[in-house]
């Protein structure tokens, strides 16, 4: 029988506060009949139980809260941010370890970007970071196919007509040292491809685009490719930014 009580989750929620996976994955986990509750087959996602007492199994294993894991990668170009790809993609988990705790990224790129990606099973942390209303600057060095119009500029600030009534604008944006063909972005938000769909708009190809920063977070020298745990107080500092 499920759990009514206020303090109650729902199952799929449970495994993805535990870090066994993310909601999504846990829905489907559950609908194909692999998670018991208490010794009982759960097909429904939204099921509803005490995490402090309930017994949660996938597959006869128990899931027991985690170790919580924080790291950063150096994205490379040409991996999609997903779990698996339908047209058979390389994916960002391909770079990580074999032995790396079930994680997921927090927020994405899209699969041409390039820089600053964070996983965790940490639900809660990523929920902080990825909320709107904690607007933690993320920064990004763009090539343009082009030198960019002050004029442009001063539209990205402002704000641009997406279509369907969305308006899209940088927070703050500036050109950079290394040539006329680059700016650097900051964005306090995460629309769907935004600083590609402003600089569309404005009729600017980007050749290339690197996210340098979340918060006071940076990439730094971390090689294309490469993962590395975040230390306490990179991770700490996500939690008092915004």
């Amino acid at each position: 029988m499920a759990d009514l009580r206020p303090e109650a989750v729902s199952v799929a929620r449970a495994l993805s506060k535990l870090g066994w996976c993310s909601r999504a994955q846990a829905q489907t986990l559950v609908v194909a009949g692999r998670v018991s509750v208490d010794g009982n087959v759960v097909t429904d996602p939204s099921f509803r139980l005490d995490m402090k007492r309930s017994r949660i199994t996938v597959d006869g294993v128990l899931v027991r809260p985690g170790e919580r894991v924080h790291l950063m990668m150096n994205k490379p170009a040409g991996y999609v941010t997903t779990t698996s790809d339908e047209r058979g993609r390389q994916t960002v988990y391909d770079l990580l370890d074999a032995d790396t705790p079930r994680v997921n990224a927090v927020g994405r790129l899209d699969m041409q970007s390039e820089g600053l990606l964070l996983f965790t099973n940490d639900t809660r942390w990523a929920d902080r970071i990825n909320d709107p209303r904690t607007h933690i600057d993320k920064v990004y060095e763009v090539r343009l196919a082009c030198a960019i119009a002050d004029a442009d500029l001063e539209r990205a600030l402002a704000g641009v007509d997406a279509g369907r009534g969305e308006v899209l604008r940088f927070k703050a944006v500036s050109r950079m040292s290394r040539g006329d063909d680059w700016i650097e972005v900051v964005l306090d938000e995460g629309r769907n491809r935004q600083i590609r769909r402003v600089l569309e708009s404005l009729g600017c190809e980007i050749v290339r685009l690197i996210r340098t920063s979340v918060g006071p977070v940076r990439l730094g020298s971390l090689e294309p490719g490469a993962v590395r745990a975040l230390t306490s107080g990179e991770k700490r500092s996500l939690e008092v930014t915004g």
